[in-house]
């Protein structure tokens, strides 16, 4: 029997990216190394399972990378939340505050119809603004937001705070830099 890998170790730290002072949490490790990527789609896709998902939807880039496979995992579908101007239909739009301004999402309006259930999900929790926003746009869309499921949490920048009253996993937590 083997024993699952430890995902952490497959985080690199790079330092005064994308600014000084910033220390990134690189996934990419983690993403060439099959045993780790199964671990950890397979721990997104029990949590998802539980909550009896319909989709699992993500914010591009980043939270593509892990979101479709989560999704397959699931035996859900995956919806897509863009930049404003990517999709080609009638969208939902939701607003977020970013450190220098402000950026939006969209999904399909019709992405979500009839009250589906929903997971969020993004490669990394840090300040919350991303998954707030994903939150507000898939209730806006007329989903039900179940849980919001991160491989990384950046605990430290207090993230989990902004979606205060929502189910919360992490498989991997930072509580400092």
């Amino acid at each position: 029997m083997s024993t699952a890998p430890d995902l952490r170790s497959h985080i690199r730290d790079v330092p005064d990216y994308p600014r000084p002072g910033i220390v990134f949490k690189d996934i990419t490790p983690l993403l060439l190394d099959a045993a780790a990527l199964r671990s950890a789609v397979d721990q997104l896709a029990d949590y998802a399972k539980a909550h009896g998902i319909d989709y699992v939807v993500s914010a591009e880039a980043r939270g593509f990378v892990l979101g479709g496979a989560l999704a397959a995992a699931s035996g859900a579908g995956f919806v897509v939340a863009r930049k404003p101007g990517k999709l080609p239909r009638e969208v939902d739009s939701a607003e977020y505050e970013l450190e220098y301004g402000v950026d939006a999402l969209e999904v399909h309006s019709d992405a979500m119809r009839g009250g589906p259930r929903v997971l969020v999900h993004d490669d990394l929790l840090a300040t919350g603004g991303t998954a707030e926003a994903l939150c507000r746009l898939v209730e806006q869309a007329g989903g039900e937001v179940v849980g919001c499921a991160f491989l990384v949490e950046l605990e430290f920048l207090n993230g989990r705070s902004r979606l205060a009253g929502r189910d919360v996993l992490s498989l991997i937590t930072y509580e400092s830099e």
